[in-house]
């Protein structure tokens, strides 16, 4: 916690002085010294330590502790704004909505905000190709005159090949069709359907699995009761994740 956070906060009477102290590791002739400084500087007083004359912008101590006191009082289940607009037309504030926020945020009165993130995280690629198919239409004008087309175009995102291209008058139900026709059709799927020797009741067989080792499969009686003493495993994820699971499902096969 910052010194210019713990005053504003002792001012505001969420911590006593004594405890501002503790928290800061200064004395109390340097707590002093700080209130001193602001009230001669003003808040930018407890960020810089500027000397020489006081600041023609300064706010005086008294106004700040008024300020937190109606908030505190009258303004509490108030957002910023709303209470800064209150403020100003029922108590006359001048104090910007700025100034204002900054102050209460010091004072403990108001969390401050959390950072934003990165706005457009990268996302890792499929590591498979056809897990996942790209489909997008872009009006332009491909041939520099009056004509504007969209350019329909199917690609893979684990390997970026180009299935699909071609131009249309519009993007339609009729030509997104056209285009996934041409999609090459998969030759198989990502999932495995072993049989298990000796397994009578796959269903206990997998519930038993996920609460003792955390590993999902599907079981095979799910598929109809032909599929009894089967499981159903799917493959489509990292190799980061399969490796260790099917790791720990062999320690449970081995176990039983």
């Amino acid at each position: 916690m910052k010194m210019q956070e713990v005053i504003l906060r002792a001012m505001a009477g969420k911590l006593k002085r004594w405890e501002a102290t503790e928290i800061i590791g200064v004395t109390d002739r340097t707590m002093r010294r700080s209130r001193e400084r602001y009230e001669h500087y003003g808040y930018d007083g407890l960020y810089d330590r500027r000397k020489g004359q006081p600041s023609p912008k300064r706010v005086p101590v008294e106004r700040l502790e008024e300020v937190l006191l109606l908030y505190q009082e009258k303004y509490l289940d108030f957002n910023v704004r709303p209470s800064h607009q209150k403020l100003v037309e029922e108590h006359g504030l001048d104090l910007s909505y700025t100034w204002v926020k900054a102050a209460r945020q010091g004072a403990g009165l108001v969390e401050k905000s959390r950072r934003r993130g990165v706005h457009r995280r990268r996302r890792p690629r499929r590591p498979l190709p056809g897990m996942l198919l790209h489909m997008d239409a872009s009006e332009h004008g491909w041939f520099q005159d009056e004509r504007w087309y969209d350019l329909l175009t199917v690609l893979d995102d684990a390997t970026s090949e180009i299935y699909y291209r071609q131009l249309a008058d519009e993007e339609s139900t009729r030509t997104v069709m056209a285009g996934l026709r041409e999609v090459p059709e998969p030759e198989g799927a990502f999932y495995l359907f072993p049989r298990i020797a000796g397994l009578k009741d796959s269903f206990d067989f997998c519930r038993r699995l996920l609460e003792e080792t955390n590993v999902g499969l599907a079981p095979g009686v799910a598929f109809g009761a032909g599929g009894e003493g089967s499981l159903r495993i799917c493959y489509a994820a990292e190799r980061s994740i399969l490796e260790p699971a099917l790791e720990r499902l062999g320690q449970f096969l081995r176990a039983r």
